[in-house]
């Protein structure tokens, strides 16, 4: 289906800059929405359309369940591994997650599953670790050569290999041995000026790795992979392709109701100071909770994280010291009214953010969702990170190191109460201990929180540094070591590495259910995502492509 897209041009760089005001506050200038009110009439299908698809897919799911069922039947753990892995890459897991998970489970009892074959052992090994199951990386040692390494000639090998030992946790030397003796390797089959798709795969692996993908972007990129495989099975693309296209469309009923709201919002809310971007929002929520099934999850995520946005915005970028303290104790009181003393605007925006909260409790509390109470914790601890850190830029401090930066700065960078805030949304699916627990960062929400501060850092530092900003962890590790920024930035990717090791052992340690700790994943892989090559979110231009993709033209 043709679909013309009219959006507003992206800004120049430029437009990030710094401009002085009358108080001296220097305010940064952002470009303007690429989408404005697009999704207020965009329809990706009609309804009789819609109604033929979702007709079609019901009988078409339960072809695959077949499909599925006659696999884990057999004895051929190749493929029972393979179909699994195809589903959950074609974003039609959720279907499935019982029978996928029955498949798993007796492949981890069976200890002699492919013990000869370093292909499937590395493919058991991701999706079992994936899981939550704790396989032993002693399974990789049967395959090393005389000098130790493990490596292989058949590229599709090697790239499970490489998916498989980024599966690692702290202190696993025989997986990031791995790690570094392929990368090469894997370079240079990317390095080939071949347009094929395994050249294509290799590339996409280097860049980033299976476990760190977003779910829902993968799904889009591997149906098109899927359907030029010669093996592919017909009727699981078609499916895929289906379900693809019905979840579209409760995405895109989603983002109309958002429009709509986040338009009266900004009706009554002075937005100069601030990154207007909702629709960017909306599609990194997504990323963390995309079953179509939990609509109301993903509409009351974009709200909250749209308002710890606009905090940062409003902290960093329209407001005097005094005036921050202020508002600040305004919200700790939890005033039903802003202090009079406040200037206008800061009051308008006040008295938008709580009445907006209280209408999310309100809403958690009517579907008997027993965190409701969460919430307002939850903004509040964001409000009073962004206070310590505006405390530190007015002092001009710089941390001795960078664990001392991490300590005040991974509050701030709000990852712990977003991922809360998506297991606040599943409703009776998280209980009240595991909300406490999330809140005093366990070690999978810190290595999240410590992989988001420090891609944020990386991505957006030399911008921020231009106008009044707390130092970065770049500018810390530069201090701390006495190295150049791009010395700092290799140092700090280690720190990120390090992170998605702790986030994997969190996986296995199991301290929740699995279908939990996965949204704290979902968080690390969105925020890799976003700072991937640039900061998205602001410079919103570069995730045009991948929003349209997902939104805009259907399969």
């Amino acid at each position: 289906m043709a679909t013309t897209i009219t959006v507003t041009s992206p800004a120049s760089p430029v437009s990030h800059m710094p401009v002085a005001e009358p108080n001296g506050h220097s305010r940064r200038q952002y470009a303007p929405s690429l989408w404005g009110n697009f999704f207020l009439t965009h329809e990706p299908f009609t309804q009789k359309e819609l109604l033929s698809m979702k007709e079609k897919a019901l009988v078409m799911k339960e072809e695959v369940r077949r499909i599925l069922l006659d696999t884990a039947a057999s004895d051929d753990v190749a493929k029972k591994l393979e179909l699994v892995d195809s589903l959950q890459r074609l974003g039609v897991g959720y279907h499935y997650r019982n029978e996928i998970d029955e498949v798993l489970r007796a492949v981890y009892d069976d200890n002699h599953t492919g013990s000869d074959d370093l292909y499937v052992t590395s493919l058991r090994f991701y999706l079992l670790r994936k899981h939550g199951y704790a396989i032993s990386s002693d399974v990789f040692v049967k395959f090393r050569d005389e000098e130790g390494n493990i490596s292989s000639d058949d590229v599709n090998a090697l790239m499970m290999l490489y998916d498989a030992a980024h599966m690692s946790t702290p202190g696993e030397d025989i997986l990031d041995n791995i790690i570094t003796f392929n990368k090469s390797h894997l370079q240079s089959v990317a390095r080939k000026n071949l347009e094929t798709a395994e050249v294509e795969e290799a590339r996409f692996t280097l860049e980033t790795p299976r476990f760190r993908r977003v779910e829902r972007v993968e799904a889009r990129r591997f149906i098109s992979v899927y359907e030029k495989k010669v093996e592919r099975d017909d009727s699981i693309l078609e499916f895929a392709k289906m379900d693809f296209n019905i979840v579209q469309a409760i995405y895109c009923t989603e983002l109309k109701e958002l429009t709509i709201w986040w338009e009266d919002f900004k009706s009554r809310t002075d937005m100069r100071f601030a990154r207007d971007r909702m629709v960017e929002m909306y599609f990194w929520m997504m990323g963390l909770v995309y079953e179509p099934f939990y609509s109301y999850a993903r509409i009351l995520l974009t709200k909250v994280v749209l308002f710890y946005a606009l905090l940062d915005d409003v902290y960093d970028n329209y407001t005097t010291t005094e005036e921050i303290m202020m508002f600040t104790e305004a919200m700790e009181r939890w005033d039903e009214k802003a202090p009079e003393n406040l200037p206008e605007n800061l009051r308008v925006f006040y008295n938008n953010l709580i009445s907006n909260v209280k209408e999310i409790m309100e809403k958690l509390k009517i579907l008997k969702n027993e965190n409701a109470e969460a919430v307002r914790k939850l903004v509040f601890h964001v409000d009073k990170s962004y206070h310590a850190e505006v405390e530190w830029r007015d002092e001009n401090y710089i941390p001795a190191s960078v664990e001392e930066h991490l300590q005040i700065s991974m509050p701030s960078i709000v990852a712990m109460q977003t991922g809360n805030h998506a297991l606040v949304s599943l409703g009776d699916v998280t209980p009240m201990e595991a909300v406490e627990w999330a809140f005093n960062f366990p070690k999978i929400v810190r290595a999240v929180a410590i992989v988001a501060r420090i891609s944020n850092d990386i991505m957006s530092h030399e911008r921020e540094q231009a106008s009044e900003h707390m130092v970065s962890t770049v500018q810390t590790c530069m201090k701390q070591h006495g190295v150049t920024a791009e010395e700092a930035i290799e140092k700090l990717r280690v720190h990120v590495e390090k992170a998605w090791m702790e986030i994997v052992q969190g996986c296995l340690d199991q301290d929740y259910s699995i279908v939990l700790l996965e949204k704290l994943v979902n968080c690390a892989r969105t925020i890799d995502f976003i700072y991937k090559r640039e900061d998205a979110y602001t410079c919103s231009s570069n995730l045009k492509d991948t929003i349209t993709s997902l939104y805009v033209k259907s399969i």
